[in-house]
């Protein structure tokens, strides 16, 4: 004969309810000789109170029992602790009821009189299929951690990333309300961003985290996942929706330095944060602390870039004293149609550079372009040359290649008879089209040392003259009706762009 395996604490956990003291005793010993951890309760009521205390992975249950039955027991359980296992035990004339009972939720059910053997193996298999399904439950994590570490991983904007660690902790975590809080830069922290579950319909206030409570906690690496009570003190104005029932905050942490924290708060009963789920929010943290530097990094660098055009423009204007302004006035205009048009917001901020950038070229003319009187031929073909050497002066610098098209092409025509390549029509690239537009009507309004500015009026009037020969008539057309709408009495244009999109 040989002994069966003694229960330990990581034996699986069950729970055997029932009226009748015999079958609850015999029951208990002789799955506790199984290996199985055991404790029993008289009746629902009973159980209820001893799950309430302690984990448990199945309910081994009668049907029939004062106080609360066995059906009013399954509904508990599937609604509070849904991966707990119920087994029903039921006698002969109630199996209609035990089926109803596995619509309901039950894994299975038992009849009375059984044989010990029957129920160890139905346990068995119930916590077999539990352990599969939280394996699954286990890859589903991995799976969801998988794709919001790429998530994070190829966000370059800081609102993107802090946008899909919210989403993570809404939908991965289940926070009820979700904070995150950042170095203002200067030693300060602030709430970022905070938003609600749209399952937590509650409106009353969830408070305010006590930021100097969780820098301190963070000091010396301790995690913090606190229950109830226990969550208080990390609160400098409490929730009016009632004590928190759960509360996780991971630090957010930039090269070893505190850089913020991302709180995950449950006001719901019953949903409590465990272990797992905290160092789940912990990763998903990490990869944000390195994805926020990226971000802190790329914004850097777009700064420095925007200088730069903005630096190589003033290079441009400063040539001569007839086009101090021309650049940033041509990339206004180009800058409005391209927002009219519809363009995506990161092809409007192209289509501004390129504008900015449009005369570059002239950098490569060696010659007084804006000498009184008209321009030799000799010069206006050394004059023609400033779009191909625009190309060549922008071709070396990577992260300017999706502005050539814009600074290379335009002077080309709708009707083909432009310059340097004589597209025509579609085959110039819109953003030539839009550049071209804008480029003509500023020349024409501003003094040049050969002639003083045109009216608006004539200039408009030039612009409808040429819309179809020289120019795209969908861009004119447009540029025609909507450039009043941004000069000011003086003429020039007025325009606040952040109004405008």
């Amino acid at each position: 004969m040989t002994s069966s395996p003694t229960p330990t604490n990581d034996s699986p956990r069950l729970l055997v309810v029932d009226d009748e003291k015999v079958i609850r005793e015999i029951l208990a010993d002789f799955l506790s000789m199984e290996g199985f951890w055991v404790r029993t309760a008289e009746d629902g009521a009973a159980a209820l109170v001893e799950l309430s205390r302690t984990h448990y992975d199945l309910v081994l249950s009668d049907l029939k029992m004062p106080n609360m039955g066995g059906l009013e027991l399954l509904e508990s359980i599937a609604k509070h602790m849904p991966n707990v296992v119920t087994v029903i035990m039921t006698g002969f004339g109630t199996v209609e009821t035990a089926i109803d009972a596995m619509k309901r939720g039950a894994y299975d059910y038992i009849l009375k009189p059984f044989k010990v053997e029957e129920v160890v193996h139905t346990i068995r298999r119930g916590l077999e299929k539990q352990k599969l399904a939280a394996e699954n439950i286990r890859l589903k994590e991995a799976l969801s951690l998988y794709k919001v570490s790429e998530a994070i991983a190829n966000s370059l904007s800081l609102d993107q990333v802090l946008r899909t660690v919210m989403d993570a902790a809404l939908h991965e975590i289940e926070a009820d309300v979700v904070t995150v809080i950042l170095d203002d830069g200067e030693g300060s922290f602030f709430v970022r961003a905070e938003e609600r579950n749209p399952r937590f319909r509650r409106l009353a206030s969830t408070g305010k985290f006590d930021i100097e409570a969780l820098k301190e906690r963070f000091k010396d690496e301790r995690p913090l996942r606190e229950h109830g009570a226990a969550a208080l003190p990390f609160y400098a104005e409490l929730p009016e929706v009632g004590d928190p029932v759960s509360l996780i905050a991971t630090p957010l942490r930039i090269r070893g330095k505190l850089s913020g924290m991302v709180c995950c708060a449950s006001y719901t009963a019953g949903k409590r944060y465990d272990e797992g789920l905290r160092k789940l929010q912990q990763i998903i943290t990490n990869r944000a602390s390195a994805a926020i530097e990226n971000a802190h990094l790329y914004e850097d660098l777009q700064a420095t870039f925007r200088q730069t055009i903005r630096g190589l423009a003033s290079a441009i204007d400063k040539m001569d004293r007839y086009t101090a302004g021309h650049s940033e006035r041509v990339a206004a205009y180009a800058q409005i149609l391209a927002i009219k048009l519809g363009l995506p917001h990161e092809q409007v901020e192209i289509v501004r550079q390129a504008a900015l950038m449009h005369d570059i070229g002239k950098i490569g003319c060696v010659m007084n372009l804006n000498k009184p009187g008209k321009l030799s031929q000799e010069e206006y073909e050394v004059f023609k040359m400033h779009p191909a050497h625009g190309r060549d002066i922008l071709e070396p610098i990577s992260f300017l290649h999706p502005l050539i098209p814009g600074v290379h092409l335009h002077h080309e025509r709708w009707d083909g008879l432009g310059y340097p390549l004589g597209l025509k029509a579609q085959d110039i690239p819109l953003i030539a089209r839009i550049i071209s537009v804008a480029d003509t009507y500023d020349a024409m309004t501003s003094d040049r040392a050969y002639r003083k500015a045109l009216p608006h009026e004539v200039a408009t009037s030039e612009i409808h003259r040429c819309t179809g020969s020289q120019f795209d008539p969908d861009v004119a057309h447009l540029f025609l009706n909507t450039v009043e709408d941004y000069r000011c009495d003086s003429g020039n244009i007025q325009i606040v762009i952040s109004e405008m999109e």
